[in-house]
């Protein structure tokens, strides 16, 4: 778990090397719902990666060995050490037996992954209300899209938390949680699909946009302010899709039947690790900016514009809109 915690740790730091910004362009701002937005996601963003740390901390043994046999997992050894120590802190908030400690944390980290995906989806889809000036039309199929969409998901969330075992194992001195999927290995893997049809036609629509601005607006005398945000909001845009597809990729191949025969395999504890590092880059630190920059972007503007340079606010209107204010 050395691997998690580094993660984590780097994370933190990029985090902290940003708070100056954040504090800047965030907290001092007038609130708003992408305000809210933007510090529930990078705030669940520390609880989840305490959670992932907890069960990682030395454990010192106290008093028993619990025998369990392990018969559907390729274990090399018979017998899970119960330990007590500062990772079991844990085990108070959600009960002290293994298995169901394993599980609740689980399904803790499984529901605050939905929940922050559904935050990102409404920062995606303002995103692209304001790009696609404010369109009541490509609202109402956003909205329907995504909704239907989240219910799915949170609908094979909930079955999942039926069919995942857990199993809870000392490892080197650390708490290792070792799940089993007892359902369709297909319906365990269809919420990340329905992660991923999302984010493309999400991606579709921000490049469709952008293409049929950049010709509209060459001409522009305005043209090439509104060009550069546009720019702004698809590099952020573009690099947010990368990440997902690569927490994607780990995510559905981790799924595979040899992945799941070799669970304590070094391997897979490391393909394990590297996915953990990823989903939390890409939910907390490149989730939030999504709104980061264009707040970034909006205040260069009005610095430029009180500088005398004759540029102010984007208001991207018919023929050239979209706000770059507080709303976004």
């Amino acid at each position: 778990m050395a691997p998690i915690i580094a993660g984590i740790l780097m994370t933190s730091s990029l985090s902290a090397l940003t708070f100056g910004q954040e504090f800047e362009l965030i907290w001092m701002q007038r609130w708003s719902r992408m305000t809210f937005l933007y510090i529930s996601v990078r705030y669940i963003g520390i609880l989840y990666a305490v959670i992932n740390i907890l069960p990682s901390l030395p454990s010192l043994p106290v008093t028993d060995i619990v025998s369990v046999p392990h018969q559907n997992l390729s274990f090399p050894f018979n017998n899970v050490h119960r330990y007590g120590g500062v990772s079991d802190i844990v085990g108070q908030l959600v009960g002290y037996n293994d298995r169901n400690r394993c599980h609740s944390l689980n399904s803790t980290l499984n529901w605050m992954t939905v929940t922050v995906n559904t935050m990102l989806g409404v920062i995606m889809i303002t995103r692209l209300h304001a790009m696609y000036q404010r369109s009541r039309k490509i609202l109402i199929f956003l909205v329907v899209i995504f909704v239907a969409s989240t219910i799915a998901c949170g609908v094979v969330t909930a079955i999942g938390d039926i069919y995942m075992l857990g199993e809870e194992l000392i490892l080197s001195g650390t708490y290792q949680c070792i799940y089993e999927w007892e359902g369709d290995i297909s319906l365990d893997s269809m919420a990340w699909v329905l992660y991923i049809t999302w984010e493309i036609l999400a991606l579709c629509l921000a490049v469709w946009i952008t293409v049929k601005h950049f010709r509209e607006l060459r001409r522009s005398s305005t043209g090439q302010a509104i060009g550069d945000c546009f720019m702004v909001l698809m590099k952020t845009h573009v690099l947010y899709f990368v990440s997902f597809a690569v927490v994607s990729s780990f995510q559905l191949s981790h799924y595979s039947p040899n992945l799941k025969t070799k669970a304590l395999e070094t391997g897979t504890l490391m393909y394990t690790a590297h996915l953990e590092i990823y989903s939390i880059v890409q939910m907390f630190v490149l989730g939030p900016r999504l709104i980061l920059s264009i707040r970034e972007y909006h205040t260069k503007l009005v610095d430029n514009s009180d500088a005398g340079t004759g540029i102010s606010t984007i208001t991207f209107r018919e023929h050239g809109y979209v706000s770059t204010g507080g709303d976004v």
